[in-house]
């Protein structure tokens, strides 16, 4: 699969952007464990035409993240083509490598974004939403590509014409998330209008699937069932990197692997760490680690009180230490499939 002349290989998995989950220490990480591209977290467009610093702080990246995409949300037409071209050229502005391709969040559905008529709030609009898009892709050289859903609500699911008309725009690849809006993330993905996207004969770019991924065997589905070019992976990578590791074990050799032992994911945590602290300095790295760390050791028994330790703990090496002692107390602990389904 190829999006603009970024070559993603076969059946790319792909780490879709997850505000506060997407930095770069995990981007990273993910990449090392087989995912095909990252993306960034959200950049609101306002954020980034004031100058504001945090806004242009999430463009930074890193080569060995690539390929990667920032994904940029807004609803104001000349805001978000401004935005496009800030990531277009974040080398220059943020500094690092930069980006691979510019993403559109058409598609995050919670209510400080969306009730504010961006991210799946656009789904209201969607000439807008078309106009926007055409804009965006005439004013960048690198390939655009969309994320969006299936629609606003249950009666207005419209992805498989909107997904036309954004094709017609230049986009050079579309991500279409199996629910609506009004959904949020309750009940289950809708993967058959994501397949009647695939399946339209007007199509030519690729379609990425996305929701409910959360192991393997729903991986090779997606692909074999219906028929999508690329899947994204969101919240099921959340605390469990290593799922892009599986999925590709299983669809290059048709192979399930037995879940990382404790041992393993307290080396990946020392992973993780290290790379936040370099990253981000011993106060933030060690913050913002804290939604990941208890994750690493889902269905540990007696936990409760180690995992308190490690969400509140404050001092970097205090934090190593823990993971030291979840190594040497539960190392030989066995944890099943079914009790690392989602590292949340």
């Amino acid at each position: 699969m190829k999006i603009g002349n970024i070559d993603l290989g076969e059946k790319p998995v792909l780490l879709a952007p997850m505000e506060d989950v997407t930095d770069a220490s995990f981007r990273i990480l993910c990449r090392e464990q087989g995912a095909a591209a990252v993306y960034t977290e959200f950049v609101p467009s306002d954020g980034l035409i004031r100058d504001a610093a945090k806004a242009i702080a999430k463009m930074k990246t890193l080569p060995e993240e690539a390929p990667i995409g920032i994904q940029i949300y807004g609803n104001d037409p000349d805001a978000m083509v401004e935005a496009a071209r800030m990531a277009d050229h974040a080398d220059e502005i943020a500094g690092g490598h930069g980006c691979d391709l510019v993403d559109i969040n058409f598609g995050c559905p919670v209510s400080k974004i969306a009730g504010r008529g961006a991210g799946s709030g656009m789904m209201r609009e969607p000439d807008k939403m078309v106009e926007i898009t055409r804009r965006i892709v005439e004013a960048v050289r690198k390939p655009v590509t969309v994320k969006t859903r299936l629609g606003w609500d249950d009666n207005s699911k419209i992805i498989v014409e909107l997904a036309e008309r954004l094709q017609d725009t230049g986009i050079s690849a579309l991500t279409v998330h199996g629910r609506t809006r009004c959904q949020m993330y309750k009940g289950e993905a809708d993967w058959t209008l994501i397949g009647a996207v695939k399946a339209n004969p007007r199509m030519h770019i690729p379609i990425i699937g996305n929701g409910d991924i959360n192991n393997a065997a729903r991986a090779r589905e997606a692909f074999d069932r219906y028929g999508v070019d690329g899947i994204m992976v969101a919240r099921a990578s959340y605390g469990r990197p290593w799922i892009f590791r599986d999925i590709r074990a299983m669809l290059d050799r048709g192979e399930t692997l037995a879940p990382p032992g404790v041992l393993e994911r307290v080396a990946l945590a020392k992973r993780h760490l290290g790379l936040s602290l370099d990253l981000k300095g011993p106060v933030r790295g060690v913050l913002e680690m804290r939604r990941h760390l208890s994750c690493y050791f889902k269905g540990l028994p007696e936990f409760k009180e180690t995992r308190i330790r490690l969400v509140t703990e404050k001092d970097p090496d205090e934090i190593v230490r823990l993971l030291d002692y979840i190594a040497e107390r539960w190392g030989q602990t066995q944890l099943s499939a079914e009790e690392s389904v989602y590292g949340l």
